[in-house]
Formats: C-alpha cells, sequence, structure tokens
C-alpha cells in the first residue's frame, strides 16, 4: 500500500507513539501484538475507566454473589443484606489467596481456606483465628479490596478501578439512550440477565472483537452460508442499497442502526425475525404498557450498540468481552429477558444458542475470522490496516453524531480516536 503518512519507525517531532500509530485512515499492526501496548491498556483503559461487569439480576437476593472479571482482576459481586451491590477483590488481605472459589451461591460472609481469616460480603474483615499472635486485637484495619467505584444503569453493572473519573453517565454519554431502547422492549420496563452465560475463549487481541461488532461491512461474507440456508432477511440490512447507518456515538461507543429499513416495512416484530401471530401475547402487553407508541418499540426492535470498551448488545443477547493477554480474550454472552415478555423470552435462548451456543452458527464464524485477523497481524508485511471505508462519505446527523452507510468503517474510526485519546493521557 502506497505510504500515507511516516511509518511508526519514524520519529517526528511533536508526534506521540500513538500519532504515528493510529492515523485517520489506517491503523498500526503492533497495536494488536505489541506486550507493552497490551500493558499500557490495562493501565489507562481497563484499570481506569468503567468496565461493564454484569447484572443486578445475577444477584437478586440478599447475599447473593456472583464471580467475574475485570480485565486481570478477578471480583466477586455481591448483593448485601440491604440490597446494595458491591465489587470485591477476590483476594484475602492476609496472605493473597482467592477467597472466593465458588462461581456463585448466597453467603453473607467468605471464609479464606488458608488460614480462616473471615470477611462480610462487603468486604469488610470480621475475623481470623488466634487473635493473640496479633497482640490479641479483635480485628485489624484490613478487608478485601474493592473496585474503587461501583455504578449500574438500567441494572448493567459497571466497575472503576480509578477513585476519581467521569460517573457512569457521562461515560456512556449517548449510549444511555440505546440501553433505554433495550429496556423499553420489557412490557415492564426492566430486563435481566440471568438465563446464564457462555464463555468462549478467543486466541485474538480484545480490539479485533470490539471493532466487528458495528462492522456491517463483513456480514453478507462471513455469515452469508448461515443467510442462505436460513432464508434470513438480515444480510440485505447490511449492504450498499441498505438505508440503515453506522453512528459514531462518541466516547468509542457506536452502533448500527438498523431502524431505516424497519421503519419502511412497518412491521411489528420483523426486526426478530418473527410475525405478530407468533407472540400474540406479548404484543398486547407492550400496547397495555406503552399504548400507541408500543407499534414505533416493536417495529424499530432493539439496539445493536458497542459500548467502549467491552459491552456489547446484539438485540437479543448481550456480550462481555474481557481481556487476557496481548493475543487472547474471552467474550461472555448471553440472551436478554424482559420482564413480562416471557413468549418472546422463551425465543430469545433459543435463537441465542443457535447463534452463540457452544455448537451457533455465527459466533463460530466471528471467532475463525478474528483468530485469522491475529494471526495475519503477526506477520510482517503489510504493517498496517485500512479503515478508508466510507470516510469521503460520512455525514453528521441532527445530533452532531458521525454517520456512515451501513457497510462503512465509522465505527472503528470513532473507536480509534477515543482509544488514541485515553492512551496519551497522563498514566
Amino acid at each position: 500500500m502506497t505510504a500515507l503518512v511516516p511509518s511508526p519507525a519514524e520519529v517526528v517531532e511533536g508526534e506521540s507513539r500513538y500519532d504515528r500509530l493510529i492515523q485517520p485512515a489506517r491503523v498500526h499492526g503492533t497495536l494488536y501484538t505489541d506486550p507493552s501496548i497490551f500493558a499500557e491498556e490495562l493501565r489507562k483503559i481497563w484499570h481506569k475507566t468503567w468496565v461493564f461487569v454484569g447484572h443486578e439480576s445475577e444477584v437478586p437476593e440478599p447475599n447473593d454473589y456472583v464471580r467475574k472479571q475485570l480485565a486481570d482482576q478477578d471480583v466477586v459481586m455481591t448483593r448485601d443484606k440491604d440490597g446494595e451491590v458491591h465489587l470485591l477483590i477476590n483476594r484475602c488481605a492476609h496472605r493473597g489467596l482467592q477467597v472466593c472459589d465458588d462461581k456463585a451461591g448466597n453467603s453473607s460472609s467468605f471464609r479464606c481456606p488458608y488460614h480462616g481469616w473471615t470477611y462480610r460480603n462487603t468486604g469488610e474483615l470480621l475475623g481470623y483465628p488466634y487473635n493473640k499472635g496479633y497482640g490479641g486485637k479483635n480485628k485489624l484495619e484490613l478487608g478485601m479490596g474493592k473496585v474503587a467505584r461501583v455504578a449500574s444503569y438500567q441494572g448493567f453493572v459497571f466497575g472503576s478501578l480509578a477513585q476519581e473519573g467521569p460517573s457512569l453517565e457521562e461515560h456512556l454519554g449517548a449510549a444511555k439512550g440505546e440501553i433505554d431502547r433495550l429496556v423499553g422492549l420489557s412490557p415492564e420496563g426492566k430486563v435481566s440477565l440471568d438465563a446464564g452465560w457462555l464463555r468462549h475463549q478467543t486466541k485474538a487481541n480484545w480490539k479485533f472483537l470490539a471493532e466487528n461488532e458495528t462492522d456491517g461491512y463483513h456480514p453478507q461474507f462471513v455469515h452469508g452460508s448461515i443467510f442462505g440456508v436460513a432464508g434470513s432477511p438480515i444480510g440485505a440490512l447490511y449492504s450498499d442499497n441498505s438505508t440503515a447507518v453506522t453512528r459514531a456515538l462518541g466516547d468509542g461507543h457506536s452502533e448500527n442502526d438498523l431502524r431505516p429499513e424497519f421503519r419502511t416495512f412497518d412491521e411489528p416484530m420483523r426486526w426478530f425475525g418473527t410475525t405478530p401471530d407468533k407472540v400474540p401475547g406479548y404484543l398486547a402487553s407492550m400496547a397495555e404498557s406503552y399504548g400507541e407508541d408500543a407499534h414505533r418499540r416493536t417495529v424499530e426492535g432493539a439496539p445493536h450498540v458497542m459500548i467502549f470498551p467491552n459491552l456489547f448488545i446484539a438485540e437479543i443477547q448481550v456480550f462481555n468481552i474481557q481481556p487476557v493477554g496481548v493475543g487472547e480474550c474471552v467474550q461472555y454472552s448471553t440472551a436478554v429477558q424482559f420482564a413480562g415478555g416471557h413468549e418472546l423470552n422463551m425465543r430469545m435462548v433459543s435463537q441465542s444458542i443457535g447463534s452463540v451456543g457452544p455448537a451457533g452458527m455465527l459466533l463460530a464464524d466471528d471467532t475463525e475470522m478474528y483468530e485469522r485477523n491475529q494471526r495475519g497481524v503477526e506477520m510482517a508485511d503489510p504493517e498496517w490496516l485500512d479503515v478508508r471505508r466510507g470516510l469521503v462519505r460520512e455525514t453528521v446527523d441532527e445530533d452532531g453524531f458521525t454517520i456512515g452507510a451501513a457497510t462503512d468503517e465509522t465505527a472503528m474510526r470513532g473507536f480509534w480516536s477515543h482509544y488514541k485519546s485515553l492512551m496519551e493521557a497522563d498514566a
């Protein structure tokens, strides 16, 4: 490819490392393969910004708990007796052992199996054996570590290891509206993520997954076989003839907005691949809850949005991306469940299993692409990955967001712009 600007090896006065690696139309392959960059990402992104961890519905009752990941941190999400949700670092304050071994359960306390130190499910140290060894003191000023800030929006729980920074709502920005759209498809205005999480280990850098989630250029090719076999109309939503748009929502968030296509047909439940006669109870409940607006909601459907850095809402399912190493990550997935939408919920579980389950057809396709991507960027030449598609035809919508066509790489450019701002910030 003809050089657009100096290569990363060429030092230009006043440029930062990331000025050279991230450019308007391309990004350098070492962003996916350099261990030092990955280590810097942990510090400046995963340990500093708001990261999606789980959902309040996973700990519905007082003293419920479930183990989660926040990048390289093993955390325990708990609900205390008063109903407050906490994120505890799964480490004993004595000798550093993992305190909680079970994946989930219900307990008001955790006892370290090594020396018997016991903690409340809020992280406070309750006691330890043989306190004479500590001068007879009843309690040392120690406890389990905690994720510095914990907040939720519409039940989605986020954590930040930084003591200070933007609020969760500031971080989410325009992406809040997409979460609201999802919740607004529940007759009771509430969703849960308690159908069980599938764990997909991927030999690829986490950024390949984040980029792919709102990449409308690949579905016709990567998923073409299943679309053909199933007679699915989804492929047509991602084509040069589609009226759908790709939108950069700011702060690294992005969406494939398919609503223009669904509005054209004006058919409730087309977004879900079904017809009103198949889910009459659900539609009746929606009409009772939202009146005339129920028609718009059930025509436009659920969002397809990537929330930086790791929450992907793909209409009927949610993904939680967590990095493991520079060339490895884990993607957790689960079906969305709508309160008051039993008739639809059963179908969502079935469809999620069919698309992202162990024998699912969509995620298997995507994972193959991620891993081939990773192997490819480890090759020496060409050095760059091109992200220019649609750059010459981008426009700005009425809300001030950059939009491109359904197959354009507008979302990727938005991702990299925000990524660069975080990586150039002081540690």
